[in-house]
């Protein structure tokens, strides 16, 4: 029991630490800096906006700009509209994970049950920023269609393209609002269109927003009536929209059969350990149904994306 104790004292210690360094002290911080006792002492005033960081931490800071992978977390909170660094959603799974894991062995007294939670609760953070993601991504396809017409009728009143894309981002909502918003005071700063609509495409994991960078850069090259390339490549989105909804209703009954079949023995697993525990003692206590248990996790998550890729229709 004192290990659970040591364990249990170890997370509080692992979430409060990280808590006073990257929390508290940047409030600290903050506050000296408006202290108006300390107006009169500034001695350089910085023009450029600093670059984002990753942690509070320098040494954190650091390491994770020099890793690889930091990067692509930093562009999937962006992508998720999350405001969060990337040291502390790291530390949020770290905590979720360690969480599981002492919550699970206190219930059910048996480390293995901790073991097998532990990384399904590390994941939820991940889930909640992906299912943001998602639901982002669609509310911009749902809207690219009527900014890309509003580019279009700008470009017949004679405006240049310029001015239709800070027209988007003036009057359209979030989240294309926000891109383009980006997208224009990237090209109205100093980088040049191509550049600027490249980081769009990039930020956007939208196949539709290629599809306007790829028209519009083209247009720049080889010339045409880009207006008019503009109101085909709205009729093609709705079209491709609405294609999508109707695959999504079909494959409505395959995935929601997937779901249930990849829930139901995890479900009823953790029903037979609360119900009875004394029930899988046997298999548990045994070496031989220790591999049992490994075999039948592997099989599950092999059969889970087997499922997910039937029901996973391209279009």
């Amino acid at each position: 029991m004192w290990i659970v104790a040591a364990a249990f004292v170890g997370i509080v210690l692992l979430v409060l630490i990280p808590y006073w360094f990257l929390v508290v002290r940047d409030e600290q911080r903050v506050l000296a800096r408006l202290n108006p006792s300390r107006v009169g002492r500034t001695k350089k005033l910085n023009v450029l906006k600093p670059e984002d960081s990753m942690s509070s931490m320098g040494t954190l800071d650091n390491a994770l700009k020099s890793s690889g992978f930091a990067d692509g977390i930093q562009n999937f909170l962006d992508q998720a509209a999350v405001q969060m660094k990337v040291s502390v959603f790291l530390l949020l799974i770290a905590c979720c994970t360690m969480l599981g894991f002492v919550v699970m062995t206190l219930i059910f007294r048996l480390p293995i049950v901790g073991l097998i939670v532990a990384p399904f609760a590390g994941l939820v953070p991940y889930l909640y920023v992906k299912r943001k993601r998602t639901t982002r991504m669609r509310k911009f396809e749902e809207q690219f269609p009527e900014a890309i017409d509003l580019v279009a009728r700008a470009l017949r009143a004679g405006h240049a393209l310029p001015t239709g894309l800070g027209m988007v981002a003036d009057e359209l909502k979030a989240p294309v609002g926000t891109e383009f918003r980006i997208l224009y005071d990237e090209q109205n700063f100093g980088l040049t269109l191509t550049d600027a609509l490249r980081n769009f495409a990039r930020r956007i994991p939208v196949l539709d927003a290629r599809f306007f960078v790829t028209a519009v850069l083209t247009q720049r090259e080889t010339g045409g009536n880009l207006a008019e390339v503009l109101d085909n490549l709205g009729a093609v989105i709705r079209d491709r929209f609405k294609v999508k909804r109707q695959v999504r209703v079909l494959s409505a009954h395959g995935r929601i059969t997937g779901w249930v079949l990849a829930c139901l023995p995890p479900a009823l697993g953790m029903a037979t350990l609360i119900i009875n525990p004394n029930h899988l003692g046997s298999l548990l206590g045994d070496p031989l149904g220790m591999k049992m248990i490994y075999a039948a996790i592997a099989l599950q998550i092999g059969g889970t994306l087997v499922i997910r890729k039937l029901v996973d229709i391209e279009y």
